[in-house]
């Protein structure tokens, strides 16, 4: 096979430092010391609370002589408030440095403090890319959830809730300092959590793969990503307490980071924004539900990636085209996700959660789906009544 070159230079994001493995969280001082910070805001959730791993980690920080201060109101789908109250957090508080302890909502959250503290205004002045001009304050992202790969990008996705829309921040100057990663810390995530987040880091990898920014690197990072789900996320939906299975999940959910991190996303992700922003919905399993319909509206574009796709997901078998290896691909998409206990339908998933789905709605998330900033590397032009039927036929 030939080296296929590029036809401009290409990026690539990921943070200076990472750090992996059981009993990572121990090496929380120094590392925040190593980026100069002294003085932390710790933004994380009330279910790190509840756990008592946020009272771990301050007793952590005060072990080596750091203050501590909490902002532990982030909500699933962290909102514009979220941002402008733990900024208010670190100002009174005199904080020089930022910790995130969680998922994606908190390292998102995290994020838009830490943009606004340092660059001034309010956050929704910088959705679209590379808007900041100054970077964050020291930055390092603890990471308890096997699947949004926050804790390494350069995306941060806030709710503006008067627009009921997820606005993406995709900007270079949000990349965390240092991220940690530490299986240990994700043992006690529920079998739905673990799956939800598992499909996330899998729609990370699959998009990443067929996106029109792909490089030989992301490439990589992807295949990788997807052996690994493929092999171990059942294991770790399976038994949350084997360490093998999580830390396999640790090191797939970082590398499809490392993919859509630099090669971008696709209309899975501009479609579950919507969903997110109008019915605040959980951003991993909307985009599982969409995941397979999406790649199914991609393949015309993309047969031969989707095709390659079949032997990182161990179902090449006897395909004797491109086609049947594709589709064997979108089928081992389902069987995953019935396998791991992903709701089948959008009106499945909003009953889970309390919701009603208006299909009156549609229209609109369609026009701000095709605003998002994933949008713009999907494999496949969509027109806004491509983006409706895919919703209507996920109900």
């Amino acid at each position: 096979m030939s080296f296929q070159q590029t036809a401009t230079p290409v990026e690539f994001y990921m943070p200076p430092v990472t750090v992996i493995g059981s009993g990572a969280v121990k090496e929380i001082p120094a590392r925040l010391a190593s980026l100069g910070g002294s003085k932390p805001l710790l933004v994380t959730d009330k279910g790190m609370t509840q756990l008592g791993v946020t009272a771990s980690i301050v007793q952590l920080m005060q072990a080596a002589g750091m203050q501590c201060a909490v902002y532990d109101e982030t909500v699933p789908n962290p909102t514009d408030k979220n941002v402008s109250d733990g900024l208010a957090q670190y100002v009174a508080n005199g904080c020089d440095c930022i910790i995130t302890l969680g998922g994606g909502s908190a390292h998102d959250c995290g994020k838009g403090i830490g943009i606004v503290a340092t660059n001034g205004g309010t956050i929704h002045q910088y959705e679209g890319v590379n808007k900041a001009r100054v970077a964050m304050p020291p930055f390092l992202a603890v990471n308890t959830t096997a699947g949004t790969a926050s804790e390494m990008t350069r995306f941060c996705i806030i709710t503006d809730t008067a627009r009921k829309v997820k606005m993406a921040l995709v900007d270079w100057r949000v990349t965390p300092g240092i991220a940690l990663d530490d299986p240990e810390l994700m043992v006690g995530m529920p079998p739905s959590l673990t799956a939800a987040t598992g499909l996330d880091a899998l729609t990370h990898a699959v998009e990443a793969y067929v996106s029109t920014g792909a490089t030989h690197m992301t490439d990589a990072n992807a295949e990788k990503a997807i052996k690994l789900i493929s092999k171990y996320l059942r294991r770790a939906v399976g038994n949350g307490r084997n360490l093998e299975a999580r830390e396999a999940m640790c090191y797939a959910q970082y590398q499809a980071g490392m993919a859509f991190n630099n090669a971008g996303l696709g209309y899975v992700h501009a479609m579950a924004h919507q969903l997110g922003g109008y019915l605040n919905l959980p951003h991993g399993e909307c985009n599982a539900i969409l995941l397979p319909h999406v790649c199914e509206f991609n393949m015309l574009a993309a047969m031969d990636r989707f095709a390659e796709m079949a032997e990182f997901f161990g179902v090449q078998g006897s395909a004797r085209t491109q086609r049947e290896a594709a589709s064997n691909v979108i089928q081992a998409i389902r069987d995953l996700m019935q396998d791991v206990g992903i709701p089948a339908s959008l009106t499945l998933l909003a009953k889970k959660y309390g919701k009603t789905v208006n299909p009156e709605d549609f229209e609109v998330m369609a026009e701000s789906a095709m605003k998002d900033a994933c949008a713009a590397t999907n494999p496949r032009g969509m027109r806004k009544e491509d983006i409706i039927a895919i919703y209507r036929k996920i109900l």
